[in-house]
């Protein structure tokens, strides 16, 4: 149960997003400014336990649906509220395609795809702690995994290696300047037309 102070500092969150949503900002302003690291939320609920319960009340729903509103009006403005970031994701072949097939279902891009996924909160026991892995050490050879620089990155979708499909949607940024896998072509489990 929520103490009323807990619950003051919720409705004093939704207060400062519902606020700046009122003046239309772009959604990396808004996403800075109530949930980013100098942003209302992490002020009001400076542990991790305190923002964790924070993020699963009906309060942070409702700054996630404002941001998700943002997200559809405001996209040539992103660049200019904030520079961006680009990370390389090692992942497998097959969750690699599954993100593919996701987005062309969605008809979206890779790079909109995964950076929903990753404003999404999930919750601590579903992240693997790798202290307590079994025999992965640091010195032990790593498994084949497919970089997401051939297609997309969360943050900015770089230009796929000669002969890469593009996906519908997506918008390519400087490529990078390491040498990528050649990705299969592109092959949805069913026709959408």
């Amino acid at each position: 149960m929520l103490t009323q102070t807990t619950e003051q500092k919720y409705q004093e969150v939704l207060q400062v997003a519902e606020n700046l949503y009122r003046q239309d900002p772009d959604w990396v302003t808004f996403f800075r400014e109530v949930l980013g690291i100098e942003g209302a939320a992490r002020k009001a609920f400076p542990s991790f336990d305190a923002l964790a319960a924070f993020e699963q009340s009906e309060e942070f729903d409702k700054i996630q649906k404002m941001l998700v509103k943002l997200r559809e009006k405001r996209v040539a403005a992103d660049a200019e509220s904030e520079p961006t970031r680009v990370i390389t994701v090692r992942l497998p072949k097959s969750m690699h395609e599954y993100l593919r097939t996701e987005a062309h279902d969605l008809r979206t891009s890779m790079n909109k795809l995964c950076i929903s996924k990753l404003l999404q909160v999930i919750g601590e026991e579903m992240i693997p702690n790798e202290r307590t892995g079994g025999s992965t050490s640091a010195s032990s050879t790593p498994k084949p995994t497919t970089s997401v620089n051939s297609g997309m990155v969360a943050g900015r979708v770089t230009a796929p290696q000669s002969g890469s499909p593009a996906i519908a949607g997506s918008v390519y940024g400087t490529p990078s300047p390491q040498p990528q896998p050649h990705a299969p072509p592109f092959k949805p489990a069913q026709s959408r037309f």
